[in-house]
């Protein structure tokens, strides 16, 4: 069965940003789907658990049997989807149940930190197949870091007997800000070299497939919700490291504000603090809680810390210094994060990063502060939670990013059209 169509990359935006409302590329003819429930939709329907068989695809669509049999008929000659084991009956012939086809096609997500790359790869269903991560410095730049995570894509793919054709699309998280709509860093503090970087370029040139680049936080906050808070429609991830951001979940989407910029917390003035931060400004929450700021405050005491796992170390050591430093950084976190609750109402609030690996202590101080500054209303249902997705959190969030990305209707109508998107 031949392989679908893969979409190619080369300067499309992603789906839901201008010039693209639903995810084709701006000034390109628009794909109209046959009438009635596209395809895509239809395998949207599958890929969820909504619909099992044809007849539950025509009770939940409406459409005709036979519009039913073209769009799925499709579906699978394409590869999207298999017809194979039976599903239950209540008489007559046992319909033959359909699932989504994952096991030939695949994703790649990854994960670029201050000093490491980490790389997933996951079939489209999002199961994963192969991680490796790797010492690496991102103030390298572009053409060392990004040509590191080629290579590894292409080792992974070789271990998981995966022909690089059957990639379908790759995300990627970044450590600074991004503009969704492009794919690329706009002025990355700790990434010199990076600003304006066509990252979403370099990779359709070497493996043909769209990619999509998003600041790492967000991705957190994706992979996040879809995999350990699926029922959480308002969430919000908070990454604690060496910087400070807030990943956004808004009625279960991925919140990135007009350029993609939504949810940079670290740099908003706590109270009237004064310690200088690398943006130039005094008083921001990074400069005050951030593992670097902790790392810094420790070694002006004697202590051995260069960074933020140096804190996490000597917190685990038992070190009371340390362990304070960790507390007053969550009240610190905490006193912004009260705002943010009573602005957003989240249902769900995720603390993860670096310090986060100290969560007991870090987490008692953000406790208190929201408690106690949050309106009860804001709270009611609060619950301020350890990350669950652990160290994979950002490569596996990206993967996710690819997924939906392949899956949207869009894609798969255009696929099956033969319509690059």
């Amino acid at each position: 069965m031949p392989p679908p169509p893969r979409p190619s990359a080369s300067g499309t935006p992603p789906p839901g940003t201008p010039g693209a409302p639903s995810g084709g590329p701006p000034g390109a003819p628009p794909y109209s789907p046959p009438a009635g429930q596209s395809p895509g939709e239809v395998l949207a329907l599958i890929s969820s658990g909504a619909a099992a068989t044809r007849a539950e695809i025509a009770r939940l669509t409406g459409l005709a049997r036979s519009t039913v049999s073209q769009r799925v008929d499709a579906l699978i000659a394409h590869g999207f989807v298999d017809e194979d084991a039976e599903a239950g009956s209540t008489g007559g012939r046992p319909p033959r149940r359909l699932s989504l086809r994952t096991r030939e096609h695949a994703v790649a997500g990854v994960d670029l930190g201050a000093s490491h790359c980490r790389v997933a790869l996951l079939d489209i269903g999002g199961t994963l197949l192969a991680v490796r991560e790797d010492p690496l410095t991102i103030a390298d730049g572009p053409e060392a870091v990004l040509g590191h995570v080629e290579r590894t894509m292409q080792r992974l793919l070789e271990e998981a007997g995966r022909d690089p054709k059957t990639l379908r699309s790759i995300g990627a998280g970044v450590p600074g800000p991004v503009e969704f709509s492009t794919g690329r860093p706009v002025d990355p503090p700790i990434m010199p070299g990076w600003h304006q970087f066509p990252i979403p370029e370099f990779f359709d040139e070497r493996f043909g497939v769209r990619a999509l680049v998003d600041n790492d936080v967000n991705v957190m906050a994706l992979a996040e919700q879809r995999r350990a808070f699926p029922d959480t429609s308002y969430l919000l991830y908070l990454k604690v490291g060496t910087g400070i951001g807030c990943g956004i979940i808004a009625d279960g989407r991925l919140h990135r504000g007009a350029q993609g910029s939504a949810g940079d917390i670290g740099h908003i003035r706590v109270g009237e603090r004064e310690e200088l931060c690398r943006c130039g400004n005094s008083g921001c929450l990074e400069a005050i809680a951030g593992g670097a700021a902790l790392a810094v405050r420790l070694r002006e005491l004697g202590l051995e810390a260069s960074a933020g796992l140096d804190v996490v170390r000597l917190v685990k050591e038992g070190n009371r210094e340390a362990v304070r430093m960790v507390r007053e950084a969550g009240r610190a976190v905490g006193e912004v994060l009260a705002g943010l609750v009573n602005f957003f109402n989240p249902e769900t609030v995720v603390v993860g990063g670096a310090l986060a690996a100290v969560h007991d202590q870090l987490l008692a101080g953000v406790r208190e502060a929201v408690y106690r500054r949050s309106h009860p209303l804001a709270t009611h249902v609060l619950r301020i939670e350890p990350s669950r997705t652990g160290e994979n959190a950002a490569a596996i969030g990206a993967g996710i990013l690819a997924i939906e990305h392949a899956l949207s209707p869009r894609q798969v109508d255009m696929a099956l059209a033969g319509v690059a998107g």
